[in-house]
């Protein structure tokens, strides 16, 4: 059986703290995804499952196998605070990767959230622990670990598809109620500037509106709407 697990690459947080000091703005997803020109975002029924949070931080990648769908307990070796962990399940629906110990454990290592191409359970305990999660689907079945404990086919920090996006680790991953985006780390330092003058564009408009403007006035006035 195949295990790999990779080192987690080096982060300059300097580059992820920009972002995550965003955690305020209104649909960040959309924010962000509008600045890489609506690039690397996942599918739509990529959706929150667990806990009325914003996911914002550099990604643990897990790759699983397709029908032996396992435990991704080696997260554990190698996460640190902040981390994000994005699991590709190739979508499977009818077993569940991560449940609520597994939320409990990532809670306790600092990692922010889960981002699932495939099923998660227990998401009740996730919500009691404020533990965010990003799934296709919640289901009840387990994986097969708990029953077998094999842990493997398993490959942590290699290049994964999830969503309909590549996420390679340290690519940071942001997601809230709409969705999720995810900037490549080599880009991080291009796109904040852009995202953040949307993000304050978008606010400014808002503020616009409530006093009564018209579409053409903002259209004048911001270029957008």
């Amino acid at each position: 059986m195949k295990c790999i697990i990779n080192p987690r690459p080096e982060i300059d947080e300097n580059l992820i703290k920009p972002f995550r000091e965003m955690e305020d703005v209104l649909s960040l997803s959309c924010v962000v995804g509008d600045a890489m020109e609506r690039d690397n975002v996942m599918r739509h029924d990529m959706k929150p499952k667990a806990a009325d949070k914003k996911i914002i931080g550099p990604a643990i990648t897990v790759k699983l196998t397709a029908g032996d769908i396992v435990d991704c307990l080696g997260i554990f070796e190698i996460a640190k605070p902040g981390d994000v962990v994005v699991i590709d399940a190739f979508g499977e629906t009818e077993t569940s990767i991560w449940g609520g110990l597994m939320s409990g454990l990532a809670r306790n290592s600092g990692i922010v959230g889960a981002v699932i191409d495939g099923s998660c359970r227990d998401t009740d305990e996730a919500v009691m622990l404020g533990f965010p999660i990003t799934a296709k689907v919640s289901g009840p079945r387990a994986a097969h670990t708990a029953y077998s404990g094999r842990k493997e086919p398993i490959e942590i920090n290699v290049p994964v598809c999830c969503g309909g996006v590549i996420v390679r680790p340290g690519d940071l991953v942001v997601a809230d109620e709409i969705g999720v985006s995810v900037v490549p780390y080599e880009d991080l330092a291009k796109v904040y500037p852009i995202a953040r003058e949307q993000a304050d564009k978008e606010i400014a408009t808002r503020e616009e509106i409530l006093k009564g403007a018209t579409a053409e006035q903002l259209l004048a006035k911001f270029g957008r709407i």
